[in-house]
């Protein structure tokens, strides 16, 4: 177990996005978080107390949590340095990036001297089985985005909370490294062998009761050329009875591809209505999550209010209103 309270790295961030894992404990965790590190240059602020290794370690902080997931998942040399001082500080470290904390020598090493722990929470530790497409009892609801990083896990874990909260039996599936490092558990589904994703997919969502729902954690999505298989593998093992869609209207391109533009939402909700009707053709589109945290409270409800219109669908911000409309549209299913 990785051992709380949590000092957050957010090391030298380029915007805040490039920190959504600090952001997502910070905000569905908050009694785990004692503070922030950030070095020169960092863009990102969690709105937490600004901690020197020393200060968080005089207010109880047990663990150094890299908060940070940048492209492609490295350590760089900067932050090197301070986590080898957090070790001697007395820190364990732990990580969702794919540059594992244990491949490195000089971690391991000082780990060792130090008697600290590494936790490297993206690593499957289950022998996947290939997917077999079968039907399991239960329900399933999905969240599919537009983009990364839109929102997908803060409508899955919201969800989860109001469903509970209505009396319904739920359970958040997490299926990325933040939603590990919130949860404790789930399949790091992006560092699962490509052959068994869909697999672990249908591992983390088994046979249950009749009217339990399951609320899988989405990653990636089907427009994103970097990260659609990850999207699909969920699509495909999950099953789902219900997607929910998921977007973000001020981005001007797909994250990390000024390239590409984002899709539609009818584009997002008539591609991946088709794909998840390849194993379960009863799967219906039951609402829409926008993420409006760059629009003030008018402009939210104005966009909402436009998107019901427009798509006959429910439409809320998960984190700003909750998701009532929604829980409702499961529960008549």
């Amino acid at each position: 177990m990785i051992e709380t309270p949590y000092l957050l790295f957010l090391g030298d961030a380029p915007d805040p996005l490039a920190a959504k894992v600090a952001q997502g404990i910070k905000d569905w965790r908050p009694e785990n978080c004692v503070g922030q590190f950030r070095m020169e240059g960092c863009r990102a602020d969690m709105k937490l107390p600004d901690m020197t290794l020393e200060e968080a370690k005089a207010a109880g902080a047990k663990t150094l949590v890299i908060g940070v997931a940048n492209r492609g998942g490295k350590i760089s040399a900067a932050w090197k340095e301070v986590l080898m001082a957090a070790l001697d500080q007395g820190f364990d470290l732990a990580s969702g990036l794919h540059n594992l904390l244990r491949n490195e020598k000089d971690l391991r090493d000082k780990a060792a001297e130090t008697g600290r722990t590494l936790h490297d929470v993206r690593i499957p530790e289950v022998e996947y089985p290939i997917a077999n497409g079968e039907k399991r009892r239960g329900k399933r609801v999905l969240a599919v985005g537009t983009d990364c990083s839109i929102g997908k896990m803060y409508t899955a874990l919201a969800l989860d909370r109001d469903m509970k909260a209505a009396g319904m039996k739920s359970s958040f599936r997490a299926t990325g490294q933040t939603g590990i490092l919130i949860t404790g558990e789930g399949v790091p589904l992006d560092a699962v062998v490509a052959d068994f994703m869909a697999g672990s997919v249908e591992w983390l969502t088994p046979d249950n009761d009749d009217d339990h729902w399951d609320v899988i954690e989405g990653q990636g999505s089907l427009f994103h050329v970097s990260y659609s298989g990850v999207t699909l593998a969920l699509i495909h093992g999950g099953q789902p009875d219900a997607l929910i869609l998921c977007h973000e209207p001020t981005r001007t391109h797909m994250r990390g591809l000024p390239g590409y533009a984002l899709p539609s939402l009818e584009a997002l909700r008539d591609m991946a209505l088709e794909l998840a009707r390849v194993p379960n053709p009863n799967c219906q589109v039951v609402g829409v999550s926008v993420n409006t945290a760059a629009l003030g409270d008018s402009e939210a409800e104005a966009y909402l209010r436009q998107v019901e219109d427009r798509m006959g669908l429910p439409a809320v911000d998960p984190y700003r209103h909750g998701t009532a409309p929604i829980v409702e549209a499961l529960r008549a299913m």
